[in-house]
């Protein structure tokens, strides 16, 4: 996976924009979160693509030259077979029963995104990757190149992350904060650039399934524990999170349950 993600961003531009991504389309090869023409964009190359369920395959993935799909193909069945071990040890932490953890996740959506952060001359002007959180339940994330670029934030500092060679980062995403109730709390990362080096990087994304609600496991709320979070329907959620700017954890923060009349509804 991390020669033909590098093989990918190394094609000449005209190359790539064969798999640019159409007028409002996320998937594709440009920028994700772009919501007007004022906007400061991130200084950095994307390819996004739904992989599963695959019904949610746009034409663009057919489209994929044959080393790049066959390689993605076996590389997201991996991955997701992975996230679901990670799950499964998150559910069991949580005392939450093994069906409970499946049957959101285990035919729930997954996403990937290849990202190439280029050396920039004045690195101290832009940003890679706005902060901000996934929405999803959990990223698995893949270092193409060595650098420690990729940031998390804990007690309002920056933490540069230092990669591991044959390793993954997981981070949780918003979903799985909603889920656990605020058990676990989602990770507010960003990555920076640097002058000389490039950063590339793989995302893939673990979502709940597309037809279901998203809300506190009811394993998890209690009268001494109510819920923190609304209920909401999965597609509103993503509907929501795609038509919005990255800013920080914003979006978790607008599904708080903030009175008695969002509690009863």
């Amino acid at each position: 996976m991390k020669h033909e993600t590098q093989k990918f961003f190394d094609l000449p531009l005209e190359e790539k924009k064969k798999f640019e991504q159409s007028s409002g389309d996320t998937d594709g090869f440009g920028q994700l979160f772009v919501v007007s023409n004022e906007q400061k964009l991130d200084w950095a190359d994307l390819f996004y693509l739904k992989t599963s369920p695959t019904y949610l395959q746009k034409p663009i993935f057919s489209k994929l030259y044959l080393s790049l799909r066959e390689t993605i193909e076996e590389y997201i069945e991996e991955i997701k077979k992975l996230s679901m071990k990670v799950l499964e040890m998150l559910g069991k932490s949580l005392g939450i029963n093994e069906e409970e953890m499946k049957s959101p996740f285990e035919e729930g959506i997954q996403s990937m995104r290849m990202n190439y952060y280029p050396p920039c001359p004045q690195p101290d002007k832009v940003m890679g990757l706005t902060p901000y959180s996934d929405a999803t339940c959990l990223t698995i994330l893949l270092q193409v190149n060595e650098t420690q670029d990729f940031q998390i934030r804990k007690d309002g500092i920056w933490i540069p992350i230092e990669p591991l060679p044959n390793a993954f980062i997981v981070n949780v995403g918003d979903a799985f904060e909603i889920f656990s109730n605020e058990i676990y709390r989602s990770i507010e990362h960003r990555s920076v650039v640097s002058s000389e080096k490039e950063r590339i990087s793989v995302a893939t994304f673990q979502s709940p399934r597309l037809d279901g609600i998203l809300g506190p496991s009811s394993s998890l709320v209690t009268v001494d524990n109510p819920p923190k979070f609304k209920n909401i329907r999965v597609t509103e959620y993503y509907k929501g999170y795609f038509t919005r700017e990255l800013v920080g954890k914003s979006y978790v923060d607008i599904m708080r349950i903030t009175n008695e009349d969002d509690l009863k509804n």
